[in-house]
């Protein structure tokens, strides 16, 4: 398999993800602006997507994925069928524990993550919307069971595009639903609601296919005799062993999220919508290159170590720090000099003011000053799960969460939200480096010979690209084009066009070739 061409594809539908990502934020930016409505959604959408992401995307598939590629690698196909139906079977009674339990509890959460919604009116459509989307963890994590099998059989394609599903959805809900919503008399805001659950349950429909085709299609035990048997089964053991330390791990971003969260509803109505916004088109590269790159190189990993390849190890990190720093380094660059241009282009109209534009490309720039350890984390955090060490990355985390607040006591009080975005970047980016020095020192990772030579053409080339934008984003005015919309669109489109042209143009006059990225796992 080569390596660049999955990673590729995985970023491919992940780019069709973020464009109908895009779009869906662009007509909720139009239809509600940034509001207490919104706030309230942003806030009751975070906590199954934080449950999601504690407990599904991360602890779970850090702990399972590596075992499910060592399984198959030692023990074949047969035996790894039968540990992945006993682990979909617990994971199902205990995500129907986890929906009633957050149904019953919603406003307990709401009030953990945003005490500010009281004075703004906002808290109980927020509780309502809680228990209306709580369910969502549910799909969502057995979404990441799917995936992660799906991704050790390296079909990385469907996992990749289902997201676009979610998408489709809230672009439907907020065309139909809102307006229609609106003459019933309804809140306008609960079609979003409606969304997220519509979306999940076609996440995990469309992954059940994809599964049987493979033969790995789970058998879950409904009845109490399955899940007695299921809990004995040694790999059940091993999974939630290795989830342990991996959940304090992941508490410790979420826990940061939850401090930011309840910070931001105290600086004002619309703050934390802005860094909603601003998020969403951060997480455009992050996840084109990051996620992308995590999916491809977990199982790879994790079966080399399985087979004791110690060489290839370090070789397969090493192509992959390689990519982030190719690509994450102009991106970094783009939204520090030329934020304005993206925030207008694709939020500027309707509810959504010049003020909001402002305010979220406030957010954006923090955001970009550590996008690269955002990027690279999804590549340096593999090369331990994938030898099953989870307790690493958790320690750096404690320690990063612990500085990052520290951050926000000096930023906030001087730039408001938007300090709460450039703590999380310049805690990305000690999180990363730390990360890399210890796989460096334990030997993991090696660097290949040129990096010194590399770095730099990059570095060259991100300043040229650079320059440009910023003489781009000074000499047009984003916002008032906005009286102009497809004059500013087509601007903002051959800007864009020039600066990876000028980019990539210079890499290769600097001797840079995409072939050098070529590998075959």
């Amino acid at each position: 398999m080569n390596l660049l061409r999955a990673a590729s594809t995985v970023s491919l539908l992940t780019l069709a993800s973020r464009i109908t990502g895009l779009v869906r934020e662009q007509m909720v930016a139009a239809a509600f602006g940034a509001s207490v409505m919104t706030d309230a959604f942003n806030v009751a959408f975070r906590i199954p997507n934080l449950l999601r992401r504690l407990f599904a995307e991360g602890a779970f598939s850090q702990a399972f994925v590596p075992l499910l590629a060592e399984s198959r690698a030692r023990d074949g196909d047969e035996a790894t069928h039968a540990l992945i139906d006993a682990v979909a079977t617990v994971l199902l009674w205990a995500l129907l524990v986890t929906c009633v339990l957050g149904v019953v509890g919603a406003p307990v959460l709401v009030w953990l993550m945003a005490q500010g919604l009281q004075k703004s009116g906002g808290f109980d459509v927020a509780v309502a919307m809680t228990r209306f989307m709580f369910p969502y963890i549910g799909f969502m994590s057995l979404v990441a069971l799917s995936a992660g099998i799906l991704n050790t059989w390296k079909r990385f394609a469907v996992p990749a595009a289902t997201p676009v599903l979610l998408n489709l959805s809230f672009i439907a809900a907020a065309w139909w639903g809102v307006p229609h919503f609106k003459a019933w008399g309804i809140e306008p805001i609960y079609a979003l609601a409606l969304g997220v659950m519509v979306g999940g349950m076609l996440q995990l429909a469309v992954q059940l296919p994809a599964l049987k085709r493979i033969g790995a299609l789970p058998s879950f035990g409904l009845s109490v005799a399955r899940l007695r048997r299921a809990w004995h089964h040694p790999g059940v053991h091993r999974v939630l062993k290795q989830m342990a330390p991996a959940v304090l791990g992941v508490s410790v971003a979420q826990i940061s999220l939850l401090i930011n969260t309840q910070i931001a509803t105290q600086i004002g109505a619309g703050a934390v919508s802005w860094l909603t916004y601003a998020d969403r088109l951060m997480e455009f590269p992050t996840a084109l290159l990051g996620v992308a790159l995590g999916v491809v190189l977990l199982p790879q990993l994790s079966a080399t170590q399985a087979e004791g390849g110690s060489e290839r190890y370090a070789a397969l990190l090493d192509w992959g720090l390689r990519l982030v720093v190719l690509l994450a380094l102009p991106c970094a660059v783009a939204l520090i000099v030329f934020p304005e241009a993206l925030v207008s282009v694709l939020y500027h109209r309707g509810a959504f003011s010049a003020f909001d534009v402002h305010q979220t490309v406030t957010a954006l720039r923090g955001y970009g000053a550590g996008l690269l350890g955002l990027v690279a984390l999804k590549v340096l955090a593999p090369g331990f799960y994938a030898k099953q060490d989870i307790r690493t990355p958790v320690k750096v985390a404690i320690v990063v969460l612990v500085l990052t607040q520290l951050l926000n006591l000096l930023f906030v009080p001087r730039l408001g939200h938007a300090g709460l975005a450039l703590s999380i970047g310049c805690g990305a980016l000690v999180n990363a480096l730390w990360l890399l020095i210890g796989l460096y020192r334990r030997g993991s990772w090696r660097p290949a010979p040129g990096w010194l030579a590399f770095g730099s053409k990059v570095l060259v080339a991100s300043l040229l690209m650079g320059a440009g934008l910023t003489w781009a984003a000074q000499t047009f005015d984003w916002v008032a084009l906005g009286a102009r919309e497809l004059q500013r669109a087509g601007t903002l489109a051959a800007v864009l066009l020039a600066a990876a042209v000028l980019y990539f143009g210079t890499l290769l006059a600097l001797g840079v070739r995409v072939r050098h990225f070529a590998r075959r796992g």
